[in-house]
């Protein structure tokens, strides 16, 4: 039995879940295969597997394991670590993957803002077009307000939940 179905658990369960959370995860709108890997991770109990577990377990090829933790990495939901005295790579989901992955999301948001103030000196604040970017960055600039508001009561209500990390 590999790590990801854990000691004791039911293999088809495990894989029951992985399929059905990749499922709801594709429908928010996150690319099949990684879905499906960063789901296998999730589930495992060190929250860490490697290429050739995620392979084995989702029955997958290397090149589709290496896509989809590629962009895994990219929008900061898994992270690669070396087996140490290794070549191996494991990757790992960590328990503050949802955090780190909307904050991550503040540093697009601003680059949204900026290129929508530049947009509305460019056009026009009075024209329609500049009214409409003007909308659509106070829109984001209040995401932005909400959003840190958001995670910092987060980190209290996890402290409390959880204790420190």
């Amino acid at each position: 039995m590999t790590e990801a179905a854990g000691a004791g658990r039911n293999t088809e369960a495990v894989s029951r879940f992985v399929e059905h959370f990749a499922a709801q995860l594709v429908e928010a709108g996150l690319p099949r295969m990684p879905a499906r890997v960063f789901a296998a991770l999730l589930a495992s109990d060190t929250g860490t597997l490697t290429s050739a577990e995620l392979g084995e377990q989702l029955q997958i090829s290397p090149a589709a394991v290496s896509g989809a933790v590629r962009y895994l990495a990219q929008v900061h939901m898994v992270s690669r670590e070396r087996e140490p005295g290794s070549r191996r790579e494991r990757y790992r989901v960590h328990s503050d993957q949802w955090y780190e992955a909307l904050t991550n999301r503040n540093a697009i948001i601003k680059r949204w803002e900026d290129a929508l103030r530049e947009g509305v000196t460019s056009l026009g604040a009075d024209s329609p077009a500049g009214r409409r970017l003007a909308e659509t960055l106070a829109f984001f600039e209040f995401v932005e307000t909400e959003v840190e508001a958001m995670m910092e009561r987060w980190r209290v209500h996890r402290d409390k939940m959880f204790g420190r990390d």
